[in-house]
């Protein structure tokens, strides 16, 4: 697949675990449904690239960026915090200063579960406007949904019909999984990258109701 224009493409820095995976699916139908290009350092699967550079080549060539700060924290004690996402934000802060013409239009959405918890990890971003989902898919659609809209040009689409077409999505994904001889547990344990497949299918096939 060819890379997509840098104004239609979308750098999605979040976690990638169990706990937060409803919130990334919802996330990328959201960036889908409204016409935008999701980009992921899971779109590429060479086990020889330096994750690093992979990274650093997707926000270079996104014009807008969504960065998830939910797991700065650590959930128990003895835990480490996760720095990924931390990192990969101020990455792309740099490449917005010191990069050029081009990458000064680049704009940020940055999320977080708890509105004000950043703070206490990443002060440097008091002043900022942090957008709290509290841990739900469908405050995250709306958050990105009311983003995308008004700062990347995205077509209007209302929330409450995101999210039915978001479900809609879900049962023709479950249904034509479980057809192919899939069990739940299965659908559970499939990528992310798969699901984001699935996802553009069912928009090229015209949103069908059944498999």
């Amino acid at each position: 697949m060819q890379n997509p224009p840098f104004d239609k493409s979308v750098f999605i820095n979040c976690p990638f675990d169990e706990q937060f995976e409803p919130l990334l699916q919802a996330i990328l139908f959201t960036v889908l449904y409204l016409e935008l290009e999701p980009r992921l350092a899971l779109d590429q699967n060479d086990a020889g690239e330096v994750r690093l550079r992979k990274i650093v080549e997707l926000i270079k060539s996104s014009k807008y960026s969504i960065h998830d700060l939910s797991r700065s924290i650590a959930g128990k004690k003895g835990e480490l915090y996760r720095l990924n996402m931390p990192f990969e934000l101020g990455v792309d802060y740099g490449c917005r200063e010191f990069d050029g013409a081009a990458q000064r239009d680049k704009k940020f959405l940055i999320l977080e579960e708890k509105k004000y918890r950043y703070q206490a990890a990443l002060s440097d971003l008091a002043g900022c406007d942090i957008e709290a989902h509290g841990g739900r898919f469908e405050d995250a659609m709306s958050k990105v949904r009311n983003w995308l809209v008004n700062e990347a040009g995205a077509k209007n689409t209302g929330t409450a019909k995101l999210k039915e077409r978001y479900i809609a999505f879900q049962k023709w994904y479950w249904e034509s999984q479980s057809q192919a001889g899939a069990s739940e547990e299965d659908i559970k344990k499939y990528p992310t990258k798969e699901i984001l497949t699935n996802m553009r299918r069912w928009l090229e096939l015209g949103e069908p109701l059944d498999p």
